[in-house]
């Protein structure tokens, strides 16, 4: 990396590395199975934690309630997710995969990893590995 490019913002490198990948990733995965990104995005988080409420989602995707209501109800209307048409009590309503959701999901994994790959290609293994590791751990919660 030239010093010029090593001195730009960490955030605007990230971005910029995200978009790389996300280009790739929609046309080569996404597209061809009619999904689009915010709704991979979505379902991913319910692969890791089921029964998120749409505003837990709009707080992880960054987005509006609005926004999230609609992938939710385009993926209900595949039926990737299902929400309990009503709850006992509050507005909450749970979302969580369905089995053909799940499935789909995991077609989408082998794409996924052959995009990383492309987006990171001049990368060795072992700086692929160590930066999956540093995000993952600079993308943590903290409790």
């Amino acid at each position: 990396m030239s010093s010029s490019q090593a001195d730009q913002p960490l955030g605007y490198l990230l971005h910029r590395a995200a978009m790389r990948l996300r280009a790739d990733v929609t046309a080569s995965v996404l597209e061809p199975l009619n999904l689009a990104f915010p709704q991979y995005l979505c379902m991913r988080i319910l692969s890791k934690s089921p029964g998120r409420s749409n505003a837990d989602l709009a707080r992880d995707l960054s987005v509006s309630p609005q926004a999230t209501n609609m992938v939710l109800r385009a993926l209900q209307e595949r039926g990737l997710v299902t929400r309990p048409a009503s709850v006992p009590s509050g507005r909450a309503r749970p979302a969580e995969l369905t089995r053909e959701g799940r499935m789909l999901l995991t077609r989408t994994d082998e794409g996924i990893r052959a995009a990383e790959h492309r987006v990171l290609g001049r990368l060795s293994d072992t700086d692929r590995s160590a930066l999956k590791r540093i995000l993952a751990a600079v993308g943590a919660e903290h409790n």
